[in-house]
This record gives structure tokens, C-alpha cells and sequence, in this order.
């Protein structure tokens, strides 16, 4: 009888708390990042990632909001709503290097701003279509693999960007066993099946929320300062969340089989990044900086020596991917041909945000008036060269992080961070591989300025439609104007921060 009682309480005490923090001065940001995510989710019925034909709207009567000056409504009540949720951002971040936000704040304001985007339409990126598309090839006996969505016509395919129409799954068996049960339940509707593919990513949040604090007590972080940048990070609550993102289930099996592995379980750590392999195969880079913890355990108590040590957490991690990816693929139903799509979209990419890229791009740009120079040709070269690069430098990383735990883990944050770089092409949410990892080693309140300063630049240099500003001037002024602020507004010394509010 006790024990029912104190069930029975747990979540009396638990909503009376919740009451209490939502009518305290505390919430103040919760409230302003809501507001903000409402008026994100309200503009993105015109500006977002909206269908080519949408029905719904049309019922509504809501369709003069993708035109014309409904549209410019739209876009400036999205961007509104964006500006809203990073002031509120900024103004916790604050709290968080003064140490005065705890972690139940950082958890309960992440449900205050992820609730409202919870019923928006797709923002910042179209490709929840494609993963529906290639969810549908595999129910109706397509191999997603072997084929794009085009192979496969329906009403789903409209809506599916042209980068991605011909191109196979670069997706694992998880993931595409995933978007085959949702559109198995929902058929063809593009509507209910972006919902409930945007459900599917709430695992993944939450197992970053709770692993992100438990890999940053291990290796020196903090708690708050990896909440605030790993899960209240605008880049991770609108694009993967907002956009429907597999990175969001990636980022958290892969944060939380890191924590496992830290507390001595690393069975469960090395198969949960397995599962997140599965998902995406950039997981995959942390499974050899994995082997070095568990090395060190097997060593220190249990007194395998060094070499023994390694064979064994090397060859049991081993065994553990190639089972986790066999009972996968077998029941998905596929091979291994995904890992030959890995570059089939990427190649297709042309933007800044991967050094390659950007090499080419400026080299292009000064060489053109001096001489003739095919751009393809040096983005080509420039490509391979980045590749090349990668090659040479994980395992140097790997290598130079064997001493301790904290270093395996900054080895993760650093190796991620150079495959994204260096890659032939990139998006804005592959920069959360890389920022997940690092949230929970960074301890000065420089690195938090200058990772969340980053984040803010990458999160609104893309358009809500989609598309990316990287080669319009304002675009460009405009977001690093935002990371400018970010910096400067996180930087500065407490005294100063709190005086506007004061005033």
C-alpha cells in the first residue's frame, strides 16, 4: 500500500512542480522560445517546407499564405518566431556560464519550445518527402537500394526534391524499416505521415537529454552546458526536429551508447551505436574510440594486458555491429547496398559549408577573370583531395585519443567534426554529429560562445523553404550578423548581460 501511494504521488509531485517552474520568473525563457516556436510553426503554413499542392490549405482557406503577400506574412513571422526562440537561447545561455540554470530547467523549457513544433509543417528542409518516398519503395516490394522514388510513382513523389527523386537510400536498415511502418500505417497521406515521422525522432531526443548530462559528469562537462548546446540548440529544436531529420535518432542512440559505455555497460553502449550506425552510418566513426574505453576497463580491472585488451573489446565490438546489422537487415528486408548510396546525393550538393566546396567556390570565383576554369573539374579535385584528407586524419585522431575517457570522447567531437568539414558536400544538420559530442567535454564559456555563434550561423544561413542563402550577400551579413551577436551576448561579463534587463 505505501509503495501505490508513492506511485499514485509521483506524479502529483511531479505536475506540481512543472506548475510551479511554468509561474516562476525561471521559465521566462521557456515561455519566450514557445512564443517563438509558435509563431514558427503559424509562418511555416506559407514559408516552410510546404507541399507543391496542399489540400489542407486549400479547406482551411488558408492557401493566399503561400503567395504573394500572405507569403511575405508568412516568412516574416517564421523568421519572427526564429529571431524569438535564438534571443531566448541566448538569454539561457547566459544563465548556463553563470551556472544559475539547472538541468531541470534546461529539460522542462525543451518541451515548452518543442511542443508547438510538434504540429508544424516540415521548416528548413523537404526531406521528410523523400524519407516517406523511400519508406513507400520498400512496402509496395521496391529495393530503396537499387532504386530512387521516381521508380516508384505515386502521390508521395511530387513532393520529393529532384536531388533525391533518382537517387537510392544513403539510409540504413533501421532507419528505412522505420519509414516503411509509417507508411504502412498511413498510406500515401504526406500530412499525418510527416507527424507521426517527427514522433519517431522523440526517442532520439530523449535519449540525448538524458544521455548528454550522463557523458558530461564522466569526462569533465558540465550537465547544464551540455543541455544548453546539445538539446535546447536551435541547429537540433527547429532543423531536426521542425525539419524531421534521421539525425535526431542518430545523435541520441549515438550519445547514449557512449554514456552506457562509460558506465561500464559497454555491451548495450557498442550494440545502441550499432542501432545508430543503422541509421546513418556516420555513427559508425565512434565505435574505434568506443574500443579504447572499454580497452581501458579490461585492463584496469580486470587485468587484461594492454594488447589483450583491445583484441577483446575490438573483437567483440565487431561482433556486436555485424549482429545488430544483421537482425536489421533481415528484417527490413535489404542488403548492404545503401553503404554504395552513401555519396550517390551528396555529390549532387553544391553549397558552403564543406571546405572542398568552398575551395572550389572561391577558386572559381578569383581564377574565372585571370582564365578559363571549369568549376566541375576543380570542385572534382577538390573533392577528392577532402576525402583524402579524412583518410589521413581519423586515424591520427583515433590514435592520439587512447590516454583517458575524456579524450576518447573529444576524439569522437573532433573526428565527426573533420568528416563533416571534408566531406564532398554538407547540410546544416549534419553540423549536430559533431556538436552532440562536443557539448559534453566543453568546459570555458569561450567554447560555449563560439560553438553556439557557429550554430547560429549554420541554423539561418538555410531558407524556412528549404533552399539555401549562401550566395546572397544579405543572406550571408544577415546570419553572420546573428553569430556575431551570439558571441558577443554570451561572452560578456555577467554584470554587463544582466543590465539591459535591469534597465
Amino acid at each position: 500500500m505505501p509503495e501505490t501511494s508513492t506511485a499514485a504521488a509521483d506524479p502529483i509531485r511531479w505536475l506540481t512542480r512543472l506548475r510551479r517552474f511554468a509561474t516562476s520568473e525561471e521559465a521566462g525563457a521557456a515561455w519566450l522560445g514557445c512564443v517563438g516556436a509558435m509563431l514558427i510553426t503559424v509562418g511555416g503554413l506559407g514559408a516552410g517546407s510546404t507541399r507543391v499542392h496542399d489540400p489542407v490549405l486549400e479547406s482551411l482557406h488558408l492557401s493566399w499564405l503561400r503567395f504573394g503577400h500572405g507569403l511575405v506574412l508568412s516568412t516574416a513571422l517564421l523568421w519572427t518566431g526564429v529571431a524569438v526562440m535564438l534571443l531566448a537561447w541566448f538569454g539561457l545561455g547566459r544563465r548556463v556560464i553563470d551556472r544559475t540554470a539547472s538541468e531541470y530547467t534546461l529539460i522542462v523549457t525543451t518541451g515548452f519550445w518543442l511542443a508547438p513544433l510538434l504540429l508544424s509543417v516540415p521548416v528548413f528542409s523537404r526531406d521528410t518527402y523523400s524519407y516517406l518516398a523511400q519508406g513507400a519503395l520498400l512496402r509496395d516490394g521496391f529495393d530503396p537500394y537499387q532504386v530512387g522514388p521516381v521508380a516508384n510513382p505515386n502521390s508521395l513523389l511530387e513532393n520529393v526534391s529532384p536531388i533525391w527523386a533518382a537517387t537510392t537510400a544513403p539510409y540504413g536498415p533501421a532507419f528505412i524499416l522505420i519509414a516503411k511502418l509509417v507508411t504502412m500505417l498511413v498510406g500515401n497521406n504526406v500530412v499525418v505521415g510527416t507527424m507521426v515521422l517527427r514522433l519517431c525522432m522523440l526517442p532520439g531526443l530523449a535519449l540525448l537529454m538524458w544521455a548528454a548530462p550522463q557523458v558530461a559528469r564522466r569526462v569533465g562537462g558540465t550537465g547544464p552546458a551540455a543541455l544548453f548546446l546539445a538539446v535546447l540548440n536551435p541547429l537540433v529544436i527547429i532543423h531536426l526536429m521542425g525539419g524531421v531529420h534521421n539525425e535526431m535518432l542518430m545523435v541520441g542512440l549515438m550519445v547514449a551508447g557512449i554514456a552506457l559505455t562509460l558506465m561500464d555497460r559497454p555491451l548495450a553502449g557498442v550494440a545502441l551505436l550499432a542501432v545508430a550506425a543503422a541509421v546513418k552510418a556516420t555513427a559508425v566513426i565512434a565505435l574505434p574510440f568506443l574500443v579504447w574505453i572499454w580497452m581501458r576497463r579490461l585492463h584496469q580491472r580486470r587485468g587484461y594486458s594492454p594488447v589483450a585488451a583491445f583484441a577483446a573489446a575490438a573483437a567483440a565490438s565487431a561482433v556486436i555491429v555485424v549482429a545488430v546489422f544483421a537482425v536489421l537487415s533481415a528484417l527490413a528486408g535489404v542488403g548492404l547496398g545503401w553503404l554504395t548510396a552513401l555519396l550517390a546525393g551528396n555529390v549532387k550538393i553544391i553549397n558552403w559549408l564543406t571546405i572542398p566546396t568552398a575551395v572550389a567556390n572561391l577558386l572559381h570565383a578569383f581564377l574565372t577573370p585571370v582564365g578559363s576554369l571549369n568549376f566541375y573539374a576543380v570542385l572534382h579535385v577538390s573533392r577528392i583531395v577532402g576525402v583524402g584528407v579524412i583518410a589521413v586524419a581519423l586515424p591520427v585522431i583515433w590514435w592520439r585519443s587512447r590516454r583517458d575517457d575524456r579524450a576518447a570522447v573529444s576524439g569522437i567531437a573532433w573526428a565527426t567534426l573533420v568528416m563533416v568539414l571534408f566531406v564532398p558536400a554538407a547540410l546544416p544538420w549534419y553540423y549536430t554529429w559533431p556538436l552532440a559530442v562536443a557539448a559534453t567535454v566543453v568546459r570555458s564559456s569561450g567554447a560555449i560562445a563560439a560553438i553556439a555563434a557557429a550554430s547560429t550561423w549554420i541554423m539561418v544561413i538555410f531558407k524556412p523553404d528549404g533552399s539555401h542563402g549562401m550566395y546572397a550577400w544579405l543572406h550571408v551579413i544577415g546570419a553572420t550578423g546573428c553569430a556575431v551577436y551570439a558571441w558577443y551576448r554570451l561572452r560578456q561579463p555577467a554584470a554587463t548581460a544582466d543590465e539591459p534587463a535591469a534597465a
